[in-house]
C-alpha cells in the first residue's frame, strides 16, 4: 500500500477501480488535483483528530470534478452535482450501501459551498477542506510545510496551476452559465447597499498562500 506523507492511498479494489476511472477519464491537471485534495484533506483529519472513512473520503475526491469533463457533464446541472450523480452512479454499481453513496454524493455537491460542510460530517468537510487547500491556499495551519512539500511532489503542482485550475472550471461551465447562479445573500448585499464588493473565487485563487 502506498503512503504519502504518512497518508495511506486507499487500496481496495473499489479504490483501485475508482484511480483507474480518473486517470483515464480526466486531464493529469484534474488527476494530480484530486490526489491532493485526498491527501490534504486527510492530513487535515489527522491534525485535527477527526474519525473518518478514508475510501470515502478518497472517492469523493476522486470524483469532486468530474463533472467538469465533457462525457459526464450533463446541459442544465451544475457541475458538482454532475459530478456527484457520477460517483453515485459508479458506487451504486458495486453494490455500496445507500448511506455510504449518499454520504460521497453530499461531499461533492457541496465542495464549492463555503460554510456550510465544515459542520457536517468528517468526510464532507474534509473533502471541502482538502479542495480549499489545493486551490485557494487555506488551511495551511493544519498541514506542516513538510507534508506538503511531499505531497506536492508526489503529485505536482505546476508553477501555472492557479491559471490551469480556472480555465478547466471556464471550460467545464461555460456552455452553461445559468447554473453559476450562487449564494443570493451577495445579491441581496448589493442591491442593498451600494459600497458592498463581493468576494471573488478567482482573485482569491490568484492571491493564495501558494507560490506561482
Amino acid at each position: 500500500m502506498t503512503a504519502i506523507a504518512g497518508i495511506a492511498i486507499p487500496d481496495s479494489q473499489l479504490a483501485r477501480e475508482v484511480t483507474d476511472l480518473v486517470r483515464d477519464t480526466e486531464t493529469d491537471l484534474l488527476y494530480h488535483h484530486s490526489r491532493r485534495v485526498f491527501l490534504f484533506g486527510a492530513l487535515t483529519g489527522r491534525r485535527k483528530q477527526l474519525s473518518f472513512d478514508a475510501e470515502l473520503l478518497y472517492i469523493g475526491a476522486m470524483f469532486h470534478d468530474m463533472g467538469l469533463m465533457p462525457a459526464h457533464s450533463s446541459a442544465d446541472r451544475r457541475f458538482e452535482v454532475d459530478g456527484a450523480n457520477a460517483a453515485a452512479d459508479f458506487l451504486r454499481r458495486h453494490g455500496i450501501a445507500q448511506q455510504s453513496i449518499e454520504l460521497v454524493w453530499t461531499s461533492i455537491a457541496l465542495h464549492t459551498t463555503p460554510g456550510i460542510p465544515e459542520f457536517m460530517r468528517p468526510e464532507i468537510a474534509l473533502l471541502t477542506a482538502g479542495v480549499e487547500m489545493d486551490v485557494l491556499g487555506l488551511g495551511f495551519p493544519n498541514v506542516t510545510d513538510g507534508d506538503r512539500a511531499t505531497v506536492v511532489e508526489a503529485h505536482p503542482r505546476s508553477p501555472q496551476f492557479k491559471q490551469d485550475i480556472i480555465e478547466a472550471f471556464y471550460q467545464g461551465i461555460r456552455r452553461k452559465p445559468e447554473t453559476t447562479f450562487g449564494n443570493v445573500k451577495a445579491d441581496v448585499m448589493a442591491l442593498k447597499e451600494p459600497h458592498f464588493h463581493r468576494g471573488n473565487f478567482c482573485s482569491v485563487i490568484l492571491d493564495s498562500a501558494w507560490p506561482g
